[in-house]
């Protein structure tokens, strides 16, 4: 497909929605190792407040900027905070009804800049930001103008992202204090987030 429309992404944001459900209790058992153990219910919430919002969608700036705002608005929490800025810096970037691959590589990279403005996490810290880094940067490096293709990249480096967390030990948040303990246990925010892009790309 060599354009992204408006129903695909909210096709995306449905499957996400789903997605993340169906796989809700494994994130929040994931979270409870290192956390507080309601990433599951937060990571639901936020995508149920977002897919609301984006059904009355008719544009990609309007749509994505409403998204962001009603999220914040209604969810308290670093999950909402997070996905909040994530949907915020994508505004920055699209605009129309379409989006060529171009657009949507643009669109990713600002979604990843947002997210910068919400948190110092970095690569490697055993956060949300271990998937999705790569993700964004595979769909920034991937050559073709096919958009499923783009997103197919994304999806693979946000997966193999999430895995290598169970390696890492913790430097951000709460699961910092667990220190070596840490290592062996995924990061709940960068499964979620994987499976995020993975069901973007599934949606197409």
């Amino acid at each position: 497909m060599d354009k992204l429309t408006i129903d695909d992404f909210k096709k995306m944001l449905r499957n996400a929605l789903l997605c993340i459900t169906e796989r809700s209790d494994e994130f929040s058992k994931l979270d409870a190792v290192l956390g507080d153990g309601d990433h599951g219910t937060a990571i639901v919430q936020s995508m149920s407040a977002l897919v609301a919002t984006a059904e009355q969608g008719t544009e990609f700036r309007s749509m994505l900027n409403d998204m962001s705002f009603h999220l914040m608005l209604e969810i308290s929490g670093s999950t909402s905070t997070l996905l909040g800025g994530f949907f915020l810096g994508m505004s920055d970037h699209a605009a129309g009804t379409e989006l060529d691959a171009a657009g949507v590589k643009a669109m990713f990279v600002g979604g990843l800049e947002g997210v910068r403005k919400q948190t110092k996490a970095k690569q490697g810290d055993k956060t949300m930001m271990d998937a999705l880094i790569p993700a964004v940067e595979a769909i920034q490096t991937c050559d073709s103008t096919d958009v499923k293709t783009i997103l197919l990249a994304g999806a693979e480096a946000a997966v193999k992202g999430a895995e290598a967390t169970k390696e890492m030990k913790a430097n951000f948040g709460r699961a910092r204090n667990y220190g070596e303990r840490s290592i062996g246990y995924a990061d709940s925010g960068a499964c979620s987030w994987s499976c995020m892009f993975d069901a973007f790309a599934k949606a197409l």
